[in-house]
């Protein structure tokens, strides 16, 4: 057996046992659902008591910050976890809380800012990866922190700050009584790929707007990617997603083992481009993903930098099983250096990354496709978002309990 054959046997013996951890870590989940759904159809809270007269003794007042919570009602533990709360807060005394429902249109961003407006004091965003980037956008710059109740498949910010995956009511706790922790956050602007434009234009409905190639924005909080790991998103199913989790991105990468490499230019702040070749580039605020796989074990959320990691593989499923090997390893702590691998990962570090791709690729940010692009260019916001975590975590990843790592 072939050194390479030898480390792509490895390779499958620890993807078998992540997927057996994956089936343990679902029907957890699914427990805490169940839990969730009795919650829903529990009885409502009772009418608040009248105040003592004949100089009995005064009941509390309810006085303590305004909470308000941006909900993905599409996810299906949150009726339950509505009531929940509010009997949480009513316990506490806290004022009667704030809800926003997102909808297809506004996926949490206007309804965060309306908050803010209404006069809440913290903003926790219950649903996926998506419904917490869009309560983030809404929060920039305003210092009001966010609480995060996981909800999603990849919960990707919620693993890398330490929240627990599967006891909502436990992150509601460390959102109530946490501490607040500033980090950074990712800005990308992509340019559209023209064929994109085209075919966007073309099927645009008469009573909307056409998407056009102007520059757009958009912020990340853990991970924007182009290439493989953009296509395995896009290529997930759905229905699959549901069933056991995370995994299923796994299925849809499979479908892309063979693809092709990317041509495409590469610049790090001021320095200038370098032509390469790789399968997928990845800009990151920090690292860890599903599965404990702990993809950039640099980054760090409010080091004020991004961090880089091009990633490419030859010769087949040798080169994806080698690549897999770095993964593991670098995940505790080691690094190999041996010459000419055909499956390697190479870091950098920037504030600022440019990247040119004339053929056109599609970019993901913290798992969600946007769009083919030719060219894109991300740069970090220090400390730019403030969020509620437990006083481990806000030491920073190297010191703080690993509370969600293992799911």
């Amino acid at each position: 057996m072939t050194w390479g054959e030898g480390l792509a046997v490895v390779a499958v013996l620890l993807a078998g046992a992540a997927l057996v951890l994956a089936l343990m870590i679902n029907a957890r989940s699914r427990r805490v659902s169940a839990s969730l759904e009795r919650l829903a159809t529990a009885p409502p809270l009772p009418a608040a008591p009248a105040p003592a007269v004949g100089g009995g003794p005064a009941l509390p007042e309810r006085q303590g910050p305004l909470v308000a919570f941006v909900a993905n009602p599409t996810k299906p533990d949150v009726p339950g976890l509505r009531r929940a709360v509010r009997r949480a807060c009513a316990e506490q005394y806290l004022p009667e809380p704030l809800w926003y429902d997102t909808t297809a249109e506004d996926p949490g961003v206007g309804q965060t800012r309306q908050a803010v407006q209404d006069g809440a004091r913290l903003v926790v965003a219950v649903g996926g990866d998506g419904t917490v980037r869009a309560v983030a956008e809404g929060l920039l710059g305003t210092g009001v922190p966010m609480g995060l109740m996981p909800l999603g498949t990849g919960n990707l910010l919620a693993r890398n700050l330490d929240i627990p995956l599967n006891d909502p009511m436990g992150a509601f706790d460390i959102a109530l009584d946490g501490v607040d922790r500033a980090i950074d956050v990712g800005q990308l602007r992509v340019e559209r790929w023209e064929s994109q434009v085209r075919d966007d234009i073309a099927e645009a409905a008469d009573d909307r707007p056409a998407d056009t190639d102007e520059p757009r924005d958009h912020i990340f909080l853990v991970i924007a990617g182009l290439g493989f790991d953009a296509a395995m998103v896009a290529d997930t199913d759905e229905q699959l997603k549901a069933r056991v989790g995370w995994i299923a991105y796994f299925v849809g990468g499979v479908r892309h083992l063979h693809g092709r490499r990317i041509r495409a230019e590469v610049g790090l702040d001021d320095g200038d481009p370098q032509a390469v070749r790789l399968r997928s580039l990845l800009v990151g605020n920090c690292g860890r993903l599903p599965g404990g796989i702990m993809l950039l074990p640099d980054a760090e959320l409010d080091d004020g930098v991004l961090d880089v990691a091009s990633i490419d593989t030859r010769g087949g499923l040798v080169g994806w099983a080698q690549l897999l090997g770095e993964v593991v390893l670098q995940g505790v702590g080691l690094r190999n250096e041996l010459p000419n691998k055909i499956g390697r990962i190479d870091h950098a570090r920037a504030r600022t990354v440019q990247v040119d791709v004339p053929e056109g690729e599609a970019v993901q940010v913290d798992g969600e496709v946007i769009g083919r692009v030719s060219r894109l260019e991300a740069r970090v916001e220090p400390g730019a978002l403030v969020v509620r975590v437990t006083p481990e975590s806000a030491l920073g990843r190297k010191t703080g309990a690993a509370v969600g790592a293992s799911a």
